[in-house]
């Protein structure tokens, strides 16, 4: 069984926040995550997770996704894997994988990959390794003819060993049954007096164990962040891989300020993204696109052709060829229906609006079933909370609702039914009915000019 240990359980003082480190957001989601996802994708039998600072936050967001075991005191990356081994011994037959979690750039090619290698070369350890232009700051990798010698750090090489560009990334695959003895090995015989994971290298090579390296393709795999400054190298980093990854599927951007996209959203080609606009979970965008300027856009799905213009939009269902904004809000839970208009400050909540339906401006629908052909007025409000509980308004095909009309929910509105401008509706209106309602009309002569004649 081939399984993984994930070191998370840093502090990340320089980050002033109560948080820990592998908690803080790349691209929105954990840094944490990131290595987990990899994992998966690389199907491992299993993870445990190595926790420490605020511990709780990391269960809390893990829940029964994979094990966990507590390090009390931070006494290095050997005592925080040390701390597996209850989990290790469960079972010996394979190799563990053993990554930190504030590296979010690992991927499962490059976990797959250096386990082929690890497992051909019958190796005790493998080091994943990258070759980066400027390696200062890391371990080297000390090679031989058949693996390596040892990983020498930044403080300790000398001035020709600092010229080498392979660098150690922090993460290691392990044969099970000797990372639990080599585990027992290692001492905390330096300065720091912590427990030194680097170390198990040496110690295996004195056993006469092999030890081997494997070069990523991925020079980030080496990434991560101390503080806040090296949190956003890390966001830049991301976003612009993911950025250019979508233009190699054909996606347009003519400028890319301002626009996030996370790595789970799929766009179709052809789709233009413009400045300002954050595309987040597991959005999916259509071909043909037009989205932006300045739009959000969460868990919601657009069919193809559709142009968004400073929208916000939450985990909502549009379909093709609709038409919507400035500064709309569809919030969660609602389906546009294609060949829609909605125009500029209308919000959509938890509503079905049918195709080619046009609310222009000025509206809120909420709760409602609005269906095909229907004209909603400027100011029309559908009034579905009572205080105490809300009700849905049912707005049949081909009705006209005119402007500042209040529907009182619950209500039904036919087929072609209308209503007249500033009416309130409290009653279901029939097939080709109008409601209107004017009240009393007083009209009061001079009153303004005795107004301010006093």
């Amino acid at each position: 069984m081939n399984q993984a240990v994930i070191l998370a359980g840093g502090q990340g003082k320089r980050m002033k926040a109560p948080i820990p480190k592998p908690m803080f957001k790349v691209l929105g989601e954990p840094m944490l995550e990131w290595v987990l996802s990899a994992c998966e994708a690389a199907e491992l039998s299993r993870t445990c997770v190595v926790t420490g600072y605020e511990s709780n936050q990391i269960e809390a967001y893990l829940g029964d996704r994979c094990r966990t075991v507590f390090q009390a005191e931070r006494l290095g990356t050997g005592h925080a894997v040390m701390q597996t081994i209850p989990f290790l011994s469960e079972d010996t037959s394979g190799s563990t994988l053993v990554l930190c979690g504030d590296a979010p750039f690992i991927d499962s090619r490059t976990i797959a990959d250096s386990l082929l290698r690890h497992t051909k070369e019958k190796n005790a350890v493998t080091v994943i390794t990258a070759t980066v232009e400027q390696p200062f700051g890391y371990g080297r990798i000390l090679r031989t003819d058949s693996g390596i010698a040892g990983i020498v750090e930044e403080k300790d090489a000398t001035d020709e060993q600092r010229k080498i560009t392979e660098i150690n990334s922090g993460c290691y695959w392990f044969r099970t049954a000797d990372l639990i003895q080599l585990l027992g090995k290692i001492t905390n015989d330096n300065k720091q007096q912590e427990y030194y994971l680097t170390d198990t290298i040496a110690i295996a090579l004195q056993d006469g164990l092999r030890a081997g390296a494997f070069c990523s393709k991925n020079p980030n795999v080496v990434l991560g962040a101390n503080d806040r400054k090296g949190l956003l190298k890390l966001n830049t980093a991301a976003r612009m891989a993911v950025l250019e990854q979508h233009m190699d599927n054909g996606v347009g951007f003519c400028c890319t300020d301002g626009i996030i996209i996370e790595r789970h959203v799929e766009i179709g080609a052809g789709t233009e993204i413009l400045p300002g606009t954050i595309i987040r979970g597991n959005s999916r965008i259509g071909c043909n696109c037009t989205i932006g300027p300045n739009c959000i856009i969460e868990n919601t799905v657009i069919g193809d052709n559709s142009v968004l213009n400073s929208v916000q939009a939450y985990d909502s269902v549009m379909d093709s060829d609709v038409k919507i904004g400035p500064f709309v809000h569809i919030r969660p839970g609602s389906h546009i229906a294609s060949n829609t208009l909605i125009g500029d400050f209308v919000e959509i909540k938890n509503s079905e609006i049918g195709a080619n339906t046009a609310i222009s401006h000025l509206a809120y629908v909420g709760d409602s079933n609005v269906g095909e052909y229907v004209n909603i007025g400027c100011g029309c409000a559908t009034v579905n909370f009572d205080g105490i509980k809300k009700s849905r308004c049912e707005i049949g095909d081909h009705a006209f609702i005119g402007c500042n009309t209040n529907l009182i929910a619950p209500v039904s509105l036919g087929t072609y039914a209308y209503t007249a401008a500033g009416t309130t509706v409290t009653a279901d209106v029939p097939d080709y009915a109008l409601a209107i309602d004017r009240g009393t009309l007083s009209i009061r002569d001079g009153y303004s000019k005795k107004k301010f004649e006093t």
